[in-house]
């Protein structure tokens, strides 16, 4: 719905627009998108992610708020985990000023709109150069 759903929050363009213009700023890097409504399904990507990426960048939306079912899932994997918000969560109703997927990911980047996703892959790809680096 990105795009179309209260663009005064989101913005008007499509992830999948951003998405071109984020693998062409960061061609060394494999991008795969996966997006879904259905909690365990959400479940399954972040679990099999964990198993054969390097790092995840994870916009959990609504359920961000709610699913301890997700939360369980990047607690089960060893990869580091961004969380990311298009919009300040932290400014809008209070339900939304609680994170349970937040609470174990490596950090969380909100408020900058789609940026927030290139400032994610920044943050990832110098956690994923540290962890080379340092063994």
């Amino acid at each position: 719905m990105l795009g179309t759903r209260e663009p005064g929050i989101y913005g008007s363009s499509s992830f999948e627009n951003f998405l071109t213009e984020l693998m062409s700023l960061y061609p060394a890097v494999e991008f795969r998108y996966s997006q879904s409504n259905i909690e365990g399904e959400i479940v399954t990507l972040v679990q099999n992610a964990g198993a054969d990426a390097d790092g995840i960048i994870l916009n959990a939306g609504a359920y961000t708020h709610t699913s301890i079912a997700i939360a369980d899932s990047v607690s089960s994997i060893s990869k580091p985990v961004i969380e990311v918000h298009i919009s300040n969560i932290l400014t809008r109703e209070e339900f939304r000023h609680v994170s349970y997927t937040g609470r174990v990911c490596k950090g969380t980047i909100m408020g900058f709109g789609l940026d927030s996703y290139r400032l994610a892959t920044e943050a990832l790809i110098k956690i994923l150069n540290t962890k080379k680096r340092d063994g």
